[in-house]
């Protein structure tokens, strides 16, 4: 039965057998019939009357709006059929049907192909590793992480995984997966080899759900366009979370985050509320894998520079990210002190002092000194 859930929390403890599911939900059930909030599942919306302010739903009923907020989020990139995307024992990391899948399919001694170096591809391969299954992630780019983090992150955390077993194969894709009685029984690769697997997760990015918008034209880019109020090109019309195409420092950009989608809701609640609340987007972000937490701060989008702090205790580190000189981001390796120490710079746009950066010994709070 489907469930008014959020990502609020990773569903990592919950394939790990450490959370309920209930404990994933942003809400209690109870919640949204104490506060007025009519949730209507198994249903969606087929097509907006901007000029009637109504939304057709796909049982042909309607329902009027004063003001419309977009929530649709973004959907999983599948695999074309054509190379086997459609087989049985394919699967991606959304809801918790996916959850529930991969609960069935984790289990010890099961070969497991991961097909993406992201951080879901990572978290995923790290949550099998736990659970005692042999794992391969393949990256077609150079490197993991490369659409989203530095070459100091990603060496990290491949020396993190493979520590840990995993064989990660960069530079190498998929040219197509085998089936056998309908279900996915191995992989042909790019550089020439062929991999028994027992099932595979897909992890190579998220598309905008923007067809609603799309098709009653609003603009639409790489997600639905919004101004700093969270207003579409309609004004009667917001857009929040994944499928939101935000105005940042000059650029539009789409945040996939979990913090992103609560804040720019909250502030769209706040204009819709009467208040011209400008939505200023200060991303922050984690990442557990194994027992390292990733923590990051700011937006590493065109950074030109970076430098390379280690921290206190063994296996600590922080990479500090520049653009034009200026400060952007840290992404933090179990290293709090630099994660909230470059949090605070960036919620304050101070620029921190390099000399302390470049001194491993040097006590971060000097920075905000």
């Amino acid at each position: 039965m489907p469930t008014p859930i959020s990502g609020r929390r990773s569903p990592k403890k919950y394939l790990l057998g450490e959370m309920s599911f209930d404990r994933l939900m942003f809400r209690p059930e109870e919640w949204y019939a104490e506060n007025n909030v009519d949730i209507r599942l198994s249903t969606w919306v087929e097509e907006i009357d901007r000029a009637g302010k109504t939304v057709r739903m796909q049982d042909g009923s309607t329902l009027s709006y004063d003001r419309l907020v977009l929530a649709t989020g973004a959907a999983p990139r599948l695999l074309p059929a054509s190379i086997g995307g459609d087989l049985d024992g394919v699967l991606t990391v959304r809801d918790r049907r996916d959850a529930d899948r991969l609960t069935e399919e984790m289990k010890p001694g099961r070969r497991l192909l991961v097909i993406g170096g992201g951080y879901i591809g990572l978290e995923a391969a790290a949550v099998a590793r736990k659970l005692g299954l042999e794992v391969t992630l393949i990256e077609m780019a150079d490197r993991i992480l490369q659409r989203v983090a530095a070459k100091e992150t990603a060496d990290i955390m491949r020396g993190i995984h493979q520590a840990q077993g995993v064989s990660i194969r960069e530079k190498t894709g998929l040219v197509r997966l085998v089936g056998m009685d309908g279900r996915v029984a191995a992989a042909e690769l790019s550089d020439g080899s062929t991999i028994d697997v027992d099932f595979v997760i897909v992890g190579i990015g998220v598309t905008p759900n923007d067809r609603l918008a799309r098709e009653s034209g609003l603009d639409v880019g790489n997600g639905i366009v919004v101004d700093e109020y969270t207003r579409t090109s309609d004004p009667a019309i917001h857009a929040v979370g994944d499928c939101a195409l935000l105005p940042w420092h000059g650029q539009q950009v789409r945040i996939e985050s979990v913090q992103n989608a609560v804040d720019q809701a909250e502030a769209a609640a706040a204009v819709l509320a009467g208040m011209e609340a400008v939505y200023d987007a200060k991303p922050w972000f984690w990442s557990d894998q194994y027992d390292v937490k990733l923590q990051i701060a700011g937006f590493n989008l065109g950074y030109d520079e970076t430098i390379l702090r280690p921290g206190a205790r063994e296996g600590s580190w922080s990479i500090w990210y520049f653009r034009d000189g200026r400060f952007v981001a840290v992404d933090a390796v179990n290293d709090a002190k630099a994660y909230v120490a470059g949090k605070k710079l960036l919620d304050t746009a101070a620029q921190p002092d390099r000399t302390i950066l470049a001194d491993p010994s040097a006590d971060l709070k000097l920075l905000l000194s």
